[in-house]
């Protein structure tokens, strides 16, 4: 499985509830598509929101986002990482 970060923009204002209620949407139907959701972060003053998961392509990745009511603008694979 490939990792990706993938961005979503235009939610500013965005609270800790409801950037948990998005993750959670996610989670719920990730399955479905061979998706994990690994965390979530946001930016709520620019309305920025990043995921990281674990998906067999990007567009699984955005069939989950579009399912669950949020699609991300951007998806870029991380090949590359370090801890």
């Amino acid at each position: 499985m490939a990792t990706y970060m993938d961005v979503h923009t235009g939610m500013k204002g965005v609270t800790e509830e409801q950037l948990r209620e998005a993750h959670r949407a996610d989670l719920a139907i990730e399955a479905d598509e061979g998706v994990h959701f690994k965390q979530a972060w946001a930016d709520p003053e620019s309305g920025t929101v990043y995921c990281l998961s674990e998906a067999p392509s990007a567009a699984a990745v955005q069939r989950i986002h579009r399912r669950a009511g949020h699609p991300a603008d951007e998806i870029h694979p991380v090949p590359l990482t370090i801890q």
